[in-house]
């Protein structure tokens, strides 16, 4: 009888684990990771592309798999025009087909069903080689400060303007800063071997623009996006 006794505190004992096991709540993913860039590599020019004709070619976009993702948009800015080409996939590569001898920047976006977060990679630019070209514009410049939309404090009635500059054939000579007032601002520094202008005078309360234009050895040259800014 004892013995019956020990047998049925053990199936209840059993049975309050098993129950207690199954409310326990499942972890949810978290929102998506980054996925890391791995093909065309940053600042490289591309010349492993299938040739489609004498203006284009076709690229196969390739970066790691992310956590918590369950698809990836491709973002693909062609450089010279500033328009910007996007592609949804479920796969970690894409194949895409793009002008030749054209400059281009792109990124991956992960997305996933279960989290309104996205989470974006890294930005990396490269060239789309082009038949019997052995030499290449600079990128145009990117990352400039003062950026687009940004309000400046000018209390001391100067400010500092910078940017980041590259080439495929590390061969940059010079930059020009083209500032001013007007939409379409006129050069205000030319030559410039740094990547960041000092001491540039401004008012207060005044609507500027600017643009960087970049060259090489080759007399190569290219342009940035004109950035509007503001000052306080």
């Amino acid at each position: 009888m004892r013995y019956l006794f020990y047998m049925i505190s053990l199936l209840l004992l059993l049975s309050a684990c098993s129950g207690s096991k199954n409310n326990t709540p499942v972890p949810q993913n978290g929102p998506p990771a980054a996925a890391l860039l791995t093909f065309p590599g940053q600042n490289s020019v591309c010349v492993s592309g299938s040739v489609i004709s004498a203006t284009q070619s076709s690229i196969q976009f390739q970066w790691n798999k992310s956590d918590n993702t369950d698809s990836y948009e491709l973002n693909i800015k062609d450089l010279l025009s500033g328009i910007t080409e996007t592609q949804t996939t479920a796969n970690n590569q894409a194949t895409v087909t793009l002008l030749r001898n054209t400059p281009y920047s792109w990124w991956v976006i992960s997305k996933s069903a279960k989290a309104s977060q996205t989470a974006a990679s890294d930005t990396w630019k490269f060239y789309n080689a082009g038949a019997g070209i052995t030499s290449y514009a600079p990128f145009p410049a990117d990352q400039l400060s003062p950026g687009t939309g940004d309000h400046v404090d000018v209390s001391t009635g100067t400010i500092t303007m910078s940017w980041t500059g590259s080439d495929p054939d590390n061969d940059i000579v010079g930059y020009d800063v083209y500032f001013g007032t007007s939409v379409a601002p006129s050069l205000y520094k030319q030559g410039l071997t740094s990547t960041n202008l000092a001491n540039v005078p401004v008012s207060m309360g005044k609507q500027y623009y600017w643009k960087v234009v970049t060259r090489d050895s080759q007399g190569n040259s290219s342009e940035s996006d004109v950035i509007q800014f503001n000052t306080n």
